[in-house]
């Protein structure tokens, strides 16, 4: 595998596993499987039926609970240890034999790549969820759900291109990351001042 492919793999592996794990991992075993793509060797296992099956199944099941209002909020905040260490090994196991220095970074880039891709989608479904209606949170989840299968796709057909979209979204992570944490310590602070004001007056 080329060089700007393997690296193309190894970010679009990361950055799918924070947002939708199940999707990255089904989709790299049917186009490995179906769609005529040859995985690194490393990778290769997850063109096995079973591994498929399973991860086809979680995102069956990961596509029902990220659609409801709150629950959705739970499913990632249980997924945080989940995504972040698998987007950490696709990402290693993209770019194949390294040496172990090599291998430890590209380690340490796949899980920083999940944990922002992650927190990202996080926070904004939890802002999101601040909303009473559904709608927002489906067409999210909808998104989300097309963004991750594209991005895969994307990785094996214009490398350069899936390149430039992570590290577009990586900045953009890295600027809205603080807001939001300014955002949910606006509304903690404002929930404990309530809080406050009800107990003082009872």
């Amino acid at each position: 595998m080329e060089t700007l492919q393997a690296l193309s793999l190894a970010m679009g592996s990361a950055w799918g596993s924070g947002i939708n794990l199940y999707a990255t991992v089904a989709m790299l075993g049917l186009m490995g499987r179906l769609g005529g793509i040859e995985l690194p060797p490393d990778l290769a296992i997850l063109t096995h039926s079973g591994i498929i099956a399973v991860a086809g199944f979680m995102y069956v099941v990961e596509f029902v609970a990220d659609k409801i209002p709150g629950f959705d909020s739970l499913w990632d905040a249980i997924h945080t240890f989940i995504r972040i260490p698998a987007g950490a090994i696709l990402a290693a196991r993209a770019i194949g034999d390294l040496h172990p220095a090599l291998e430890i970074m590209a380690y340490l880039a796949g899980g920083g790549i999940a944990a922002l891709s992650h927190t990202t989608k996080a926070g904004t479904r939890a802002a999101i969820n601040l909303s009473p209606e559904p709608v927002t949170n489906i067409a999210a989840s909808l998104t989300e759900d097309l963004l991750t299968v594209g991005g895969i796709w994307t990785a094996f057909n214009y490398p350069a291109l899936l390149i430039g979209w992570v590290g577009a979204f990586l900045v953009l992570a890295i600027w809205l990351l603080p807001r939001f944490w300014r955002f949910f310590l606006g509304i903690f602070r404002r929930v404990q001042r309530l809080v406050k004001g009800v107990t003082s007056n009872e």
